[in-house]
């Protein structure tokens, strides 16, 4: 009986949580003018709380929904270290395994300081691969033609022509979106199947999550657009705007609806608890704090007593926001279509209150 009064209770507070939560993140959705914002609060198993909330655009009335989708941005970095993951379970490649053992031909022409890096390093950010983030100073990256999987390792050649990043007490890592594509590079060449390819084997056949690449499309039907910030301005921008990533997609560039991305974080919370999923339990130790720092695909953060495995991603017109209390055993989830810093502080002000009411803070 102390049971059943106990499981209700929590049940009566998630409601109330949900209820009075759904009002606050619209206030906040407007008083910062994110023009869409969705949200989730999940363990292993449960939803305990979900909601869309604003519009597709500024510029039209479509309302928001669950079946809308969102840009991940580098929140793709933990899907690619995944798919990578299988591979390393089955024994085709290891953590260790060098980049020069795949790539041999390449050594001569690389920088000496790159000889030993491994796949984990790689995806750790512990490889010295310059950032690339499009900072003054950044060498121009040429344009390179052919398929996107020729096109990364034309740009994978040049990347390690650079000179490697130092890493001190200060900056135990570099955070790269180029690392991830040599990392990929790795996992085509032992795979002999490309990035995109793996991704629609994974998470679309294997798993059922329904991921696509690039933007959400909403020239063709309705749905989500991203929104950059101009003059002080949010502006929408089409699916068939012209971008890229400069090769480095498998850093970033998926989209993904809500309902299908918390099954994916789901299974790493499984993971955590000790359940074999589609990885291993010791797989998904690995991958969310294996790794001091950043693990892969992962801040891994210690708090006092807490412990957290959190990423954003942007690529300038959407923001991601997830966080895993790896103790607490509950993921909190934020997806909004636009970036600027009003956005950024209305995600903060969100998540904290989400992890408040569900005692995470």
């Amino acid at each position: 009986m102390k049971c059943l009064l106990t499981i209700l209770f929590f049940a009566i507070s998630t409601h109330c949580y949900g209820q009075t939560t759904v009002h606050f993140a619209d206030s906040i959705r407007n008083y910062y003018h994110i023009p869409e914002l969705s949200y989730a609060v999940i363990d292993s198993k449960s939803t305990f709380e979900i909601a869309a909330l604003g519009k597709h655009s500024i510029s039209l009335p479509d309302t928001a929904t669950l079946n809308d989708r969102f840009h991940l941005g580098s929140n793709t970095k933990a899907m690619t270290a995944f798919i990578i993951a299988k591979y390393v379970e089955s024994g085709k490649m290891s953590w260790t395994t060098r980049f020069f053992d795949l790539f041999p031909d390449w050594k001569g022409k690389s920088d000496s300081g790159y000889a030993t890096i491994t796949l984990q390093d790689l995806l750790s950010h512990k490889a010295r691969i310059a950032p690339l983030q499009g900072e003054e100073g950044d060498p121009e990256i040429p344009a390179f033609k052919g398929t996107p999987q020729e096109r990364r390792k034309l740009f994978g050649q040049f990347v390690l022509t650079l000179a490697p990043v130092q890493l001190d007490d200060q900056h135990p890592f570099i955070y790269s979106n180029a690392g991830y594509t040599l990392a990929a590079l790795m996992l085509e060449k032992i795979s002999g199947k490309s990035w995109e390819e793996l991704v629609d084997q994974v998470f679309n056949k294997d798993l059922k999550l329904a991921v696509q690449f690039s933007w959400p499309e909403n020239q063709q039907h309705k749905d989500t657009w991203g929104h950059r910030f101009e003059n002080g301005t949010l502006i929408p921008v089409p699916s068939t705007i012209d971008f890229h990533l400069d090769y480095t997609e498998p850093a970033g560039d998926l989209n993904i609806q809500l309902k299908n991305y918390i099954k994916f974080i789901q299974l790493n919370l499984q993971g955590l608890n000790g359940q074999n999923n589609y990885l291993k339990a010791e797989t998904y130790q690995f991958i969310l704090k294996g790794i001091k720092n950043y693990a892969l695909g992962w801040y891994n953060i210690y708090e006092g007593n807490k412990e957290f495995s959190t990423h954003g991603g942007t690529v300038g017109t959407y923001y991601t926001l997830v966080q895993i209390d790896r103790i607490k055993e509950k993921a909190y989830i934020i997806f909004t279509n636009s970036f600027n810093q009003d956005t950024q502080q209305g995600v903060k002000v969100l998540m904290r209150k989400l992890k408040e009411n569900y005692g995470s803070y």
